[in-house]
């Protein structure tokens, strides 16, 4: 039987390292640094944590920020904060050459984000992540080639 990475709780963790698109390497090789979780962060200070990872080419390390903000935020912001996540791995599945999964969470990502457009908290540019998921998605569906572009989650 394998033995499995374990948090102090018991929770599975996988403690093997991961390169800057968030695939597993082998125990021992060097990989990118990986950012904590379950760290609870202000709004503002996640989201400028994410976007310095997603315009580092890191959108599955930012995704793990985002999901962090997701999983404590208030309940009137989950849905948003998800969205946003989602919108990360989207581009992490793009990013790997996996058009199908990056379409399907691109679009996961854009319908939780799109009932903030016209009140998008702490300043996220909501309407334009919804706008590039949107974009990204139909791309990735139809085939097309891939603008790898981070997103900007605030704009200035």
């Amino acid at each position: 039987m394998l033995s499995r990475d374990r948090d102090d709780e018991g929770r599975a963790r996988n403690a093997r390292p991961r390169d800057a698109l968030g695939r597993p390497l082998p125990h021992g090789a060097e990989g990118e640094p990986r950012a904590p979780e379950g760290i609870v962060r202000e709004p503002l200070v996640a989201l400028a944590e994410a976007q310095a990872l997603l315009d580092a080419g890191r959108p599955f390390h930012a995704h793990e920020v985002l999901e962090d903000a997701w999983k404590s935020s208030v309940p009137e912001e989950r849905q948003l904060w998800r969205g946003l996540a989602q919108l990360a791995v989207g581009l992490t599945h793009a990013a790997r050459g996996n058009a199908r999964g990056a379409t399907t969470l691109l679009e996961r990502g854009v319908g939780n984000a799109a009932p903030y457009v016209d009140a998008p908290p702490h300043g996220i540019d909501v309407a334009g992540l919804v706008a590039w998921g949107r974009g990204l998605a139909a791309d990735a569906a139809a085939g097309r080639a891939l603008d790898l572009t981070a997103p900007t989650l605030r704009p200035g």
